[in-house]
């Protein structure tokens, strides 16, 4: 059955085509499996509670009649404005219009969160660019530059909310702007488009304009609420949506709601936050944690664009996705919000998740795997910018920049034929990574570090889980020994400056995680090759003794380099087999890579594939067999299916011949278009 909404229907109908509904939360709340809801455009000022599930053979579709035309957003519109002071402005509202949820008094706090407890969910927009909040009135009508704002020319526009009796009173400065003049709104409701209840799987939404929404903080182990998800269930489609002005986060495929470990150290301070992240996984199976229930998303071709938390965030609800063709842009940029769980994609436990053809540029980080990066798969994204232009300090609790952070996890994760373009590449706070066939401009950070923490002048390991290959269920818990990782068949170039490099004064927290600016694997010059590694452990002996290979096995790992492409001063592992660093003087011109960007395209200048071809030097197929298995999990680099890879494929999915040439291209790609939003 087709039912229509029209919020233009001059007055509520029963949901056929000649007396559609007004609201979608109307054909929401009776939409059957096999259902489709098809959405007038126009303005829908609602919170959609989908109330039925959608089976795998009968999904429930949700598609906006032209896309992008229909518009669900968490705001209205704030009128009536008068000037205070200035270019300051004042209004009021009831607050009953915020129903049993007020944003102007609800903070953006709780676990994993490092600024400070100073801003609120709810935020004020003129004409559809979020204002920054002032901690005072005084400051609102000061209006400074903010010295964090990736954007400081649009800092200067702030507000400022207090509360006066069942009011909330609103102070504006709009600088140059008459808000009775402008679209002024201001966030109500908590989220677009989420399912109370869990369980409420396959469902597609398709072609909204999703926006602007008083959304909460979303750590790991707590209820992730954003404007748009699945809230713990199987089989989303969430595709061709623009989806922005998320106070917090925008796509959420976060875990389940467990009273009893929500935002635990927040609220009870006593166990670590480590520890509380391993009791959610471990309850994970109690609320039903199993790839017969939950994951198995798919997020594609949507606009996800200013939001200040993430892009698309979630824990343990996203296994099993597909992340693609998405283009991600200016997430944190504000710089008002500052944590750990802040990056266009942030994924807990990405197990088999494959994130791939994603445009990700201009954000605080581009795509962070946190614990449990099993399976993942990150192939054929374009990511650059991400990184903090010149000027702007660093925000105390917030994070640093870098294209890709892979933390704790025991792998196997796999990187192949991406485009990185930032002055980081990788946080490597892991082990178990496997690079090939990509482009790498920027450096490889806190290797061999950022997993444990000395307290008190005592060691405290931090052990995180490892899974049945292509499950959810825990197989065992170990800390980070740091190596297991390969580099096959890429090309790195020292685009950026290589010295050591601090974007922050000595004495700010986590200065030190910024140090290494210099590209290539010879920071892995201290990790043993296999055959050094295989030998301390006597492996013609079956009676071993325990207690002489004890050491080794808290040893590092081994590490596996080969056919890779060395640049501009880019530097290899001193036991790299088969590698080329070519001399600086073969061509005139000093290699480069970098992007511009045209009418929705991303075209690259680079002249490596004229290097490549003067150096004839070409490297053999790479396949899963080639990549062995991750260590701790003993699960091959391969596809979800447990098939092997054959990375005979190009970032343009061409084939790369018999020799391929290191690097994500089969071909030279100057000039070439390597992202077109809105054609893939």
């Amino acid at each position: 059955m087709i039912y229509y909404v029209n919020a233009a229907a001059s007055f509520q109908g029963d949901g056929s085509e000649n007396r559609p509904f007004r609201h979608i939360q109307d054909a929401a709340s009776v939409a059957k499996p096999g259902d489709e809801v098809v959405v007038a455009p126009g303005v829908y000022r609602e919170y959609v509670d989908p109330k039925n599930a959608g089976r795998p053979d009968a999904r429930i579709i949700y598609r906006s009649e032209k896309k992008l035309g229909a518009v669900i957003t968490g705001a209205e519109k704030l009128e009536d404005w008068e000037r205070y002071q200035g270019t300051v402005w004042t209004a009021r509202v009831r607050n009953g219009i915020f129903g049993d949820y007020n944003p102007y008094t609800t903070y953006v706090y709780g676990d994993w969160y490092f600024a400070g407890k100073g801003r609120h969910t709810g935020a004020v927009y003129l004409n559809d660019r979020m204002l920054y909040e002032a901690r005072t009135l005084e400051d609102c009508l000061k209006a400074e530059k903010s010295p964090y704002s990736w954007r400081p020319e649009e800092s200067v526009y702030q507000w400022y909310a207090e509360q006066d009796g069942d009011e909330t009173v609103f102070y504006a400065n709009f600088q140059d702007k008459d808000p009775n003049k402008e679209n002024v709104e201001i966030n109500v409701r908590r989220e677009c488009f989420m399912p109370q209840q869990e369980g409420i799987g396959y469902i597609t939404v398709s072609g909204f304009v999703v926006t602007k929404a008083a959304t909460t903080w979303a750590p790991p182990a707590a209820f992730q609420d954003c404007m748009i998800g699945p809230h713990w269930s199987k089989g989303w489609i969430i595709e061709d949506c623009e989806i922005s002005n998320s106070k917090c986060s925008g796509i959420g495929l976060g875990k389940y709601y467990d009273p009893e470990n929500d935002h635990y150290f927040t609220t009870k301070h006593v166990k670590s936050p480590t520890q509380m992240e391993r009791d959610a996984v471990c309850r994970g199976q109690y609320y039903g944690w199993l790839k017969e229930k939950i994951g198995s998303h798919i997020i594609r071709r949507n606009n996800i664009h200013d939001c200040e938390q993430g892009g698309i965030i979630g824990r343990m609800g996203g296994v099993f996705s597909v992340i693609e063709d998405n283009h991600i842009h200016h997430i944190n940029n504000m710089m008002e919000l500052g944590g750990a769980e802040i990056a266009g994609i942030k994924m807990h436990a990405a197990i088999d998740v494959t994130i791939r053809r994603n445009w990700i540029h201009d954000c605080t980080m581009g795509i962070w795997c946190d614990w449990e990066a099993q399976g993942t798969r990150i192939t054929q994204n374009l990511l650059y910018r991400n990184q903090a232009p010149e000027g702007a300090k660093r925000l105390p609790g917030g994070m640093c920049s870098q294209d890709l952070f892979v933390e704790v996890g025991h792998g196997p994760t796999l990187i192949d034929n991406n485009i990185l373009l930032s002055d980081v590449s990788l946080r490597f706070a892991t082990e178990g990574v496997a690079m090939v066939h990509n482009l790498i401009c920027g450096a490889f950070t806190v290797v061999g570090g950022g997993t444990d923490a000395i307290v008190d002048g005592l060691l405290r390991q931090r052990y995180t889980p490892y899974h049945i290959p292509h499950r959810t269920e825990v197989m065992g818990f170990m800390t980070i020994l740091h190596g297991d990782d390969r580099f096959y068949n890429n090309v790195f170039l020292q685009k950026w400056p290589s010295a050591d490099y601090l974007n922050a004064s000595d004495s700010e927290p986590g200065a030190a995680d910024w140090d290494n600016r210099k590209v290539g694997t010879a920071v892995f010059d201290s990790y043993p090759t296999y055959e050094e590694w295989i030998s301390w452990f006597d492996m013609d002996s079956d009676v071993p003794d325990m207690k002489k290979l004890e050491p080794h096995h808290f040893d590092k790992l081994p590490v596996w380099s080969e056919g890779n492409f060395y640049l501009n001063g880019a530097e290899a592992w001193t036991h790299e087999k088969s590698s080329c660093i070519p001399d600086a003087s073969m061509l005139p011109e000093a290699p480069y890579a970098d992007v511009e960007e045209r009418d929705g395209s991303v075209i690259l200048r680079t002249n490596i594939g004229e290097w490549l071809r003067q150096s004839g030097f070409t490297d053999a197929i790479v396949d899963s067999d080639t990549l062995g298995k991750a260590f701790e999990p003993e699960e091959r680099f391969e596809n979800p299916d447990g098939s092997r890879i054959v990375f005979n494929e190009d970032y343009f999915g061409a084939h790369r011949g018999a020799a391929p040439l290191p690097g994500p291209f089969s071909e030279e790609a100057d000039g070439r278009t390597v992202y077109q939003w809105g054609t893939v």
